[in-house]
């Protein structure tokens, strides 16, 4: 019930929401910081090599801040809808809004934005988010948004994905978030061990590792489809329309890093097979690191000379002079001697 000019005394104001992710905002600050602080030494660079590091730098670091990006996004699945509907429990009054919906790895996040934003004498901007990472209890924070008295809305959303809900969204969410995650950490992983093998006169491996992270991005993404699908999508009727969701931004960039990630990782197999100097080259390797390493066939591969055995390399051969060839050449460099014996 409305009272004192329709505001509802006993429902919580919004919240403050920040403009993006925290975790979001963290990790892009990261590495926008790594990147500034590159090109600040590349003036130290000479000639040709400093486009090649500056393009290296560049794609290593984009990979990796994608990879830790999406695995904290709550983007993967989306849905929007503008729509009328009502405000609050035990009131007839009804708000035009434009209400949202981000399905993450690791829970959901519901946004409610009035259209226009004050309505009802109130802020109707809201942008709530429920966990259910380990550690977490979505139940509980979804009493919890009971207690407080969240819009309509938000509480409708959050309702179709508690355990208990037939639509059974918590559980296939949750399994899929819980093997994309996993996968996409692999994939960290791999990224970097790949920067540290591309530091290293070992480039083939840098690729196969390059190849790899590409390889379980593209498997978060076929646990992420395969576990959402297996069952049949749960309407959202949201006051006179419904919603429905679909692949969100983090998706279809992990798609496109992950196919990146092969083709590179591809490009440098070929390359080192075809053109492998001008592979180290680009990865400013002079040829002089070759000898430190050789290629045995045998053994499948590198191996440095000192580590071979003694019957692979050849022995010395001692070859004794006689005693008369010693004298003779001793007597024609020092005539004038009389003992030349050793």
């Amino acid at each position: 019930m409305a009272v004192f000019g329709h505001v509802f005394p006993f429902y919580a104001d919004p919240k403050p929401t920040f403009p993006m992710d925290t975790a979001l905002a963290v990790i892009i600050t990261i590495f926008l910081t790594a990147l500034v602080t590159f090109i600040i030494i590349l003036p130290g660079i000479r000639g040709k090599t400093r486009l090649f590091w500056l393009l290296r730098v560049v794609t290593s670091l984009f990979i990796g801040a994608v990879i830790l990006a999406v695995t904290f996004s709550s983007e993967w699945s989306v849905g929007q809808v503008s729509t009328n509907t009502t405000y609050k429990a035990f009131s007839p009054e009804w708000i035009s809004a434009d209400i949202g919906l981000q399905v993450g790895l690791g829970g959901v996040n519901i946004t409610l934005t009035g259209t226009p934003v004050q309505q009802l004498n109130e802020t109707i901007n809201y942008n709530e988010k429920f966990t259910w990472r380990l550690g977490e209890n979505y139940a509980e924070e979804y009493a919890k948004a009971l207690e407080r008295g969240l819009p309509d809305p938000v509480l409708y959303l959050a309702e179709k994905f508690t355990p208990r809900s037939p639509c059974g969204l918590y559980h296939r969410y949750r399994l899929a978030g819980h093997y994309a995650s996993a996968m996409l950490w692999v994939a960290f992983l791999c990224w970097l061990l790949t920067n540290v093998m591309l530091s290293m006169p070992v480039l083939l491996y840098g690729g196969h590792m390059l190849l790899a992270t590409g390889i379980f991005q593209l498997l978060a993404l076929l646990f992420f489809s395969t576990v959402t699908s297996l069952t049949p999508p749960c309407p959202m009727h949201l006051g006179t329309a419904v919603l429905h969701t679909h692949h969100g931004p983090a998706f279809w960039i992990t798609l496109t890093t992950g196919l990146l990630c092969v083709l590179l990782g591809l490009v440098m197999a070929v390359a080192h097979r075809m053109q492998p100097h001008r592979l180290k080259v680009f990865f400013n390797q002079s040829a002089e690191e070759d000898h430190m390493l050789e290629w045995s066939p045998e053994e499948g591969g590198l191996l440095s000379p000192r580590y071979r055995s003694m019957a692979e390399s050849p022995e010395p051969q001692d070859i004794p002079l006689s005693e008369a060839s010693s004298e003779a050449c001793c007597k024609e460099e020092h005539p004038g001697e009389t003992n030349c014996a050793l």
